[in-house]
């Protein structure tokens, strides 16, 4: 008798994922997915401080050890708890329904929970989120989408960061842009710098937008 093992860790993370949606059903969630160094936690340090005047924020930190993510998040003023998966790959919904319960979801509007650094695990598991977004630099080259494509394929937003190092690197940016969208079709793509802050202004506004979106929806 053969027990696939993973399809049972899949259904038990399927149903925490559905009670944590339940949970979240007026608060917009995101899942950021990237490699290690890519910047998803320069990009909420940016990014929260465009919107915590606008909108009530909280983040989940997905780290194998240390605290430091939260830390950095938590000195723009935001609160934010650390997970440490003490060698995990990624992040699951049992992990983000033991943390919830540290957050008045009453007040909020925006959860962000910037996953472990890595492509590939965390893309299969969902997280009760609304939409998963994957971060790329260009200091990793411009062949991460078709060597990684289940990340891009489920992601609703594909954000190149870096872009201010593109001189020093050889990535063709139609070609990194063409392969996203060959992928996935319907994905938002967008490129920014945090080391010089260019083109967060547009990333926040995309984020409000999705709130007022969220809030809609949830009021029908």
């Amino acid at each position: 008798m053969k027990i696939d093992v993973m399809q049972d860790v899949k259904a038990v993370n399927a149903a925490y994922a559905e009670a944590n949606r339940e949970k979240l059903k007026n608060i917009f969630t995101v899942n950021i997915i990237s490699s290690p160094g890519a910047g998803k936690t320069t990009l909420l340090e940016k990014l929260v401080k465009k919107l915590a005047d606008k909108v009530n924020i909280a983040v989940i930190e997905g780290d194998l050890a240390t605290a430091r993510d939260a830390l950095r998040v938590q000195a723009c003023g935001i609160p934010a708890i650390q997970m440490n998966t003490n060698g995990g790959c990624h992040l699951d919904a049992k992990m983000i329904a033991n943390v919830l319960p540290g957050f008045d979801l009453a007040k909020l509007d925006l959860l962000i929970i910037e996953n472990v650094g890595n492509l590939v695990c965390p893309a299969d598991f969902d997280l009760g989120e609304d939409i998963k977004i994957v971060l790329l630099s260009v200091t990793e080259g411009g062949d991460k989408p078709i060597k990684y494509p289940i990340v891009f394929l489920k992601s609703s937003l594909a954000i190149i960061n870096k872009i201010d190092l593109l001189p020093y690197c050889d990535v063709d940016m139609y070609a990194l842009r063409k392969d996203i969208s060959e992928i996935n079709p319907k994905i938002r793509q967008m490129e920014i710098s945090c080391r010089e802050e260019k083109n967060i202004d547009e990333v926040a506004e995309w984020f409000l937008s999705q709130i007022m979106l969220k809030k809609q929806k949830s009021i029908l």
